[in-house]
């Protein structure tokens, strides 16, 4: 297969946005009838390039050969036709479209020329899921109707519908069980049979062992491996590929050591809180949701920083937002300074001390027109309000005092928060929960589109924060971040926690080697 001029060829392809390049001269060479598997952290430029192998994205530079012929994908339309599909993670189906209908959207089949719906349509798709192993799908049910399993055949079926001589698969897997894995493999394997070539994104090591033939390693917007063979290379080398950035991470010191050690997560015991002492802030018992994560043990104490690790899809967001009342639980409780808290109820969360910085900040934190002013007093209203007239002075004093903690610029509240950078806007929502007076601070993604010099800024405010004695909860994908802010870490994979230790312990290979093949913790 490797002697033979590959199918797809992608040479030096490069791709920036705003801010960001997201792809620098990257290679990918795919044999036809091959699984070829993409790999790498998130951010790693794995979504932009099959972005611009689907036709969804146009690269800056670089050159696309089909077959051995440069070709340019100027739409998804132009890529579908030459025989490319991309079943995104995300399913693009219209739930209030039939199966048939989802098959068949964009090209309807047509009798000299005339399209023609209903009975052909269903037959063609009915044809086209028994070949997927899935008759007992009707094709004219609704798709709303499906499981998750099911809307995923339903977009592969959308894909064979055409002629396909190339599919790409980005987590194909992350919404199966078992038996619809080995389904999935299956069909991957009929595929590949028939001289389909599959670009295969997943996570889970053991399943590219398994149905993998090469690995192509993304790290950085570059490909840092080429070719390896899926099944040969050792997990430690492949890890190791993966780690390393380029941006540096400047972290400030922790408390120096001696204090007593907190309760760990999971009944472990395990701590390295530094100052942390006295009882938790923060309990989470046996919490949990149904198809997001499994039940959960964690504190935090006065001063701490936990810190949760984990691939997209492991739950991390899911937790902080359930912890927050903005999610409910279908089991288990959250406590503040021991008192249980109402579930799923933000204004009980908010009310006992907790605060949100939540991953989108843009989208679900700040209000994009307004002042800095009013994004900081907007959950402390209550304090500014007199016989329903607001004290506007008094309002712009506390706000402020709020942000020249923060050393926030410009040093002027009544500029819109949308003039501000990044990082500005995120110690506006900081200074928020800090005018508030809350005591625990839950982070999702707290330097997501925070460039490289604001980082350290802002990691130097969480630490200080916490050495105030404010309870800290933080997530974030990148794991150094993780490792260099968080006393403590609790490991996810897949909805579970699979290792708890202090951060001192850990290092980037040991927590990717968990968050890719770990076992759940006992």
């Amino acid at each position: 297969m490797a002697t033979e001029p590959p199918l797809l060829s992608m040479s030096g392809i490069t791709k920036s946005f705003p801010g960001v390049r997201a792809l620098d001269g990257v290679d990918l060479a795919v044999q036809a009838g091959e699984v070829h598997c993409l790999l790498g952290q998130n951010g790693a430029g794995k979504s932009t390039l099959i972005k611009v192998l689907a036709g969804a994205h146009q690269p800056d530079d670089g050159v696309i050969r089909w077959q051995g012929d440069p070709v340019t994908l100027r739409s998804p339309i132009a890529a579908m036709r030459l025989g490319i599909a991309t079943i995104y993670q995300e399913l693009d189906l219209v739930e209030h479209l039939s199966v048939a209908e989802n098959v068949h959207l964009g090209h309807e089949p047509t009798v000299a020329g005339f399209v023609v719906r209903g009975r052909a349509a269903r037959a063609s798709t009915g044809a086209l899921l028994r070949r997927l192993g899935h008759a007992e799908i009707e094709p004219a049910r609704l798709v709303g109707e499906l499981s998750a399993a099911q809307q995923q055949i339903v977009s592969m079926a959308r894909a064979l519908s055409h002629d396909v001589r190339l599919i790409v698969m980005d987590e194909p897997s992350a919404a199966l069980d078992p038996d619809e894995v080995d389904n999935l493999f299956r069909i991957v394997g009929d595929l590949t049979a028939d001289g389909v070539a599959v670009v295969y994104i997943s996570h889970r090591l053991e399943e590219i062992r398994r149905i993998g033939d090469r690995v192509t390693v993304l790290k950085d917007g570059r490909a840092v491996a080429g070719g390896l063979p899926a099944k040969a290379t050792p997990t430690r080398e492949v890890v190791a590929l993966m780690t390393g950035r380029n941006v540096e991470y400047v972290f400030p010191a922790r408390p120096s050591d001696g204090a007593a050690a907190p309760g760990g997560a999971g009944g472990t015991g395990a701590g390295d809180a530094g100052d942390a002492v006295g009882p938790p802030v923060l309990e989470v018992r046996g919490l949990a949701r149904d198809g997001e994560f499994a039940p959960l043990d964690l504190s935090v104490r006065p001063g701490e920083i936990v810190g949760l690790a984990g691939l997209v899809g492991s739950g991390r967001s899911e937790i902080l937002e359930t912890i927050y009342g903005a999610r409910k639980p279908t089991a288990g409780e959250v406590l503040v300074e021991g008192r249980a808290l109402r579930p799923g109820s933000v204004r009980a969360a908010v009310r006992a001390g907790l605060g949100l910085a939540p991953e989108e900040r843009k989208a679900q934190a700040l209000l994009m027109l307004e002042s800095v002013t009013r994004n900081v007093s907007v959950s402390s209203m209550s304090r500014f309000s007199r016989g329903g007239w607001i004290d506007r002075r008094a309002e712009r004093g506390a706000a402020r005092a709020a942000t020249r903690e923060l050393s926030l610029r410009p040093d002027n509240p009544s500029v819109p928060v949308r003039t501000l950078s990044g990082g500005n806007q995120q110690k506006a929502v900081l200074a928020r929960w800090l005018l508030r007076g809350c005591r625990v601070l839950l982070l999702d993604e707290p330097t997501r589109g925070v460039d490289v010099g604001a980082r350290a800024e802002l990691y130097a405010v969480v630490r200080r924060l916490a050495d105030e004695g404010l309870a800290v909860l933080l997530v974030s994908s990148e794991v150094p971040e993780v490792l260099g802010l968080a006393d403590r870490v609790l490991v996810l994979r897949e909805g579970r926690v699979v290792h708890t230790a202090p951060a001192r312990e850990l290092d980037e290979h040991r927590v990717l080697d968990l968050v890719m093949e770990g076992s759940p913790a006992s």
